[in-house]
């Protein structure tokens, strides 16, 4: 084979090669994203319609029904699941695996600005990409809680946590988002004095749509002389001033808002609650952005919390603590899988050492792992793979089939040689005898886990890692056995035998004894001189 002679012809450039492949992989290995398990996506949207104070039977009407008929028939849709909950509306679209959903955003915003109008104080309907189908998407979670001796609720330093705790967390590489999980805002009450509004002929309906229509309008240009002005009408106002919002004219009189009704800011009434240790607190759910490094992001985000404990939470009497860190799953596993690995390969060369029993040759068997696996780091991460419990276990398992390639061309080399083959011609010849064996053999292992990765649906994903890990090792092992390890044979190999051993025509003693009757023969093959090209043999015979 060609690659053969190339490699025996350049031994310098062979090692050079893998020298080259060992530190890109070791820069591949720092670069891979490191998670508990691989990326289980489904192509998914999220529609969310808010409708404050609205049953579920109301949103179902109207929010959710008309979503659903505007969202009905989109290619590639192969599920929609609506929900109604009081005061929102969600809707999840569910598409094919292989479905551009860049194209299929574009087309949902579409559909909904062919929506039909909505009620007055409904929310616009939001687009999301993406839904619950990702393992890894929850990076920690914490809570923040209370110190002793701090006064008011803990829902009224939402909007502190907010300014401080998300702003400063959402900063770091790799954090995709915070969710302060405190509840729905703080809504403005008007309690209205129904008899006094009554009385003044002003009903129910008439104050909401007063309140409700209360903003801001424009009034367009006025020009005067060579000034040109902006006319604006200030109608919003902030809850303090929404009193002072005039709803009629009673004999000449404004009825204001605030001489039938009282208006206040309060949270609505609760429904969910979070504690910690027993205490009321706010949830921050920390997410990860698309291949990012769990363990790395995680790290910043703990030493970012450390800092924020330490100075303005502190100075305003919140303390936080974090509740789940994956961190902690994934150092775990990734170091039980560490371990099992080199167990293996510690294994794998002892019973290599037991049946070759020369200590050089188990050593350059054991060089190939190395440069298998630096391989392997380098097209996972050409392929954007991330290093996982899944990925690790494929390189476990390779562990003990990239050497098979180096024992059998070392074997085969080492058999030549006690044969008196010149060292050259063996490792030549040893690496070509077996090279249609391990090609084929090497073969037959990639095609079982080759269709692993054609898979699309969520074991596809899942054991994917595993498929390419374990194809890209053992192809790798296959050359690196047939022209690397050639290579380092011939200089392992060649060095003076101790007797009773063979070694060829550069120098090589080569005996052979038979006992046959009590007597022994021995032939001795001296080396050729460079000076005389002579050769000279003496037969001893011995009784």
């Amino acid at each position: 084979m060609d690659s053969l002679k190339w490699s025996s012809r350049s031994p310098i450039g062979v090692i050079v090669i893998a020298v080259f492949l060992g530190l890109v992989g070791l820069l591949s290995l720092g670069r891979l994203p490191l998670q508990l398990f691989p990326d289980i996506n489904k192509p998914e949207l999220s529609i969310q319609a808010g409708w404050r104070t609205a049953s579920p039977e109301e949103v179902e009407s109207e929010l959710l029904e008309p979503l659903e008929s505007v969202l009905q028939g989109m290619a590639g849709v192969e599920e929609i699941e609506g929900n109604a909950f009081p005061g929102q509306a969600q809707v999840k679209l569910r598409f094919a695996l292989g479905t551009d959903m860049k194209n299929a955003l574009v087309e949902v915003i579409g559909r909904i600005n062919r929506l039909p109008p909505l009620p007055r104080d409904a929310d616009r309907p939001s687009v999301s990409l993406g839904g619950d189908g990702n393992t890894n998407e929850t990076l920690s979670w914490f809570f923040v809680q209370l110190l002793p001796g701090t006064s008011g609720p803990i829902e009224a330093q939402r909007r502190f946590i907010e300014d401080t705790v998300r702003s400063r967390l959402e900063a770091i590489p790799g954090v995709a988002a915070v969710e302060v999980n405190a509840g729905p805002p703080d809504n403005v009450r008007i309690t209205l004095d129904l008899a006094r509004a009554a009385g003044l002929g002003i009903s129910v309906p008439d104050v909401a749509s007063r309140a409700a229509s209360a903003t801001n309008v424009s009034g367009g240009q006025l020009d005067v002389g060579r000034r040109q002005y902006t006319l604006r009408f200030t109608g919003r106002f902030s809850p303090e001033q929404l009193g002072a919002l005039v709803l009629a004219w009673r004999e000449g009189r404004p009825v204001r808002l605030a001489d039938l009704a009282t208006i206040d800011v309060r949270p609505p009434t609760r429904q969910f609650f979070a504690y910690q240790n027993g205490n009321p607190a706010i949830g921050i759910r920390v997410l990860r952005a698309n291949g990012a490094n769990v363990l790395a992001t995680l790290d910043a985000v703990k030493a970012a919390v450390a800092e924020l404990r330490a100075g303005p939470l502190t100075a305003h009497g919140l303390g936080i603590e974090q509740s789940f860190d994956a961190s902690l799953f994934i150092r775990r596993a990734v170091r039980l899988l560490t371990e099992n690995l080199v167990v293996g390969a510690l294994l794998a060369l002892l019973v290599v050492w037991w049946f070759m029993r020369e200590w050089r040759v188990t050593l350059l068997i054991a060089a190939t792992i190395p440069v298998c696996l630096c391989a392997t780091f380098v097209v996972l991460d050409l392929c954007g793979r991330s290093l996982n419990v899944i990925s690790l276990a494929g390189l476990a398992f390779a562990v003990g089939m990239v050497v098979e390639g180096a024992i059998v061309v070392s074997g085969n080399v080492v058999r030549l040689r006690e044969g008196g083959t010149p060292l050259d011609e063996a490792t030549r010849t040893g690496a070509r005898q077996v090279a249609g064996a391990l090609l084929a053999s090497t073969a037959t292992t990639v095609a079982v886990f080759v269709p692993v990765l054609f898979l699309k649906d969520v074991e596809g994903q899942l054991f994917g890692d595993l498929a390419l890990t374990i194809s890209i090792a053992v192809a790798i092992s296959v050359v690196a056995a047939l022209t690397l390890l050639p290579v380092a044979l011939s200089f392992a190999l060649d060095r003076p035998m101790p007797p009773g051993s063979s070694r060829g025509s550069q120098g090589c003693w080569s005996s052979h004894c038979c006992s046959r009757g009590g007597c022994c023969r021995r032939s001795i093959t001296c080396r050729r001189s460079s000076a005389r090209p002579s050769m000279r043999s003496s037969t001893f015979r011995r009784a």
